[in-house]
């Protein structure tokens, strides 16, 4: 009977070990998500010296299961030597359109040398309103005023200032990354400010492989992207429709976009270039 027994404590043991790990693993986690302590993984790499972004314009298909909902046109262009832009405007389109209709602009100005955003706007439109998003970025955080049409009753406008050093939008944010060296197994962790929310932004490099795109067969760099929003008091929380990503960028001098596939409340959805054009030729 004592030769029954004695593997008893032995278990307890083993598995007192595994409940104390599993504990230490949530409390380093739960403590990452409810203080500022984050901040101190952010990357402090100022922008690589990677080849600066040559102006070019595309154009994307959105959708999911294989199946197109929307297309967007993207044109990125330089402003001054000092001083980079970014416009795109998107639609739903086909049985999308006529389940949703949403039509979309964005443009963003940012500095090419530092890779910091100036301003951008972006109008939302819907069937039945529109939406004006507009940012205003300086070295001690964003400015943000929001406004729609018709208006609701709350008011016509809203403005919103949200101090934070060193922010990125979505053109910066793309930017800072491309100059980076992207070595496999990397990580990128910023800030970023897209409309009306800051989130920080992990973005863990993959790999290389080969992907085929309707633009045509690429070498891609794969990376995983993941986010988490910043709340009121600085705490991380989960993003209530965004899982995590998957980004393919074509592993050469330009670093496109080739594809994302998202993984959103709605199941996966993913964006793909369609084509491309160089407005000056490569170096």
């Amino acid at each position: 009977m004592s030769a029954n027994k004695a593997p008893l404590p032995i278990i307890g043991r083993v598995r007192w070990r595994c409940y104390l790990l599993l504990g230490c693993y949530l409390a380093s986690a739960c403590s990452l998500m409810a203080g500022p302590d984050w901040q101190a993984s952010l990357s402090q790499e100022p922008a690589g010296n990677f080849p600066p972004l040559r102006p070019w314009h595309g154009k994307y298909v959105f959708g999911w299961s294989g199946f197109t909902a929307a297309t967007a046109e993207l044109r990125f262009s330089r402003l001054e030597p000092d001083q980079c832009q970014v416009e795109a405007s998107g639609r739903t389109t086909g049985l999308a359109r006529a389940l949703w209709r949403y039509d979309v602009s964005y443009r963003a100005q940012a500095n090419a040398v530092g890779l910091r955003p100036i301003e951008s706007s972006q109008t939302d439109v819907y069937r039945a309103k529109k939406i004006t998003t507009h940012l205003v970025f300086n070295s001690a955080g964003v400015q943000r005023t929001r406004s729609e049409t018709p208006p609701p009753a709350a008011g016509q406008s809203k403005s919103k200032d949200w101090p934070f050093p060193n922010l990125f939008d979505l053109q910066t944010s793309a930017l800072y990354l491309r100059s980076q060296p992207l070595q496999a197994k990397s990580v990128y962790r910023l800030v970023v400010y897209p409309a009306t929310n800051a989130y920080v932004a992990t973005a863990t490099v993959l790999g290389r492989e080969r992907l085929s795109v309707r633009a045509g067969t690429y070498n891609a760099i794969k990376i995983d992207l993941q986010l988490h929003k910043i709340g009121k008091n600085l705490d991380l929380q989960p993003h209530r429709k965004f899982r995590r990503a998957a980004i393919w960028v074509s592993d050469d001098t330009d670093r496109l976009v080739l594809r994302i596939e998202a993984q959103v409340f709605i199941g996966t959805v993913f964006a793909e270039l369609q084509s491309v054009v160089f407005d000056e030729p490569q170096d």
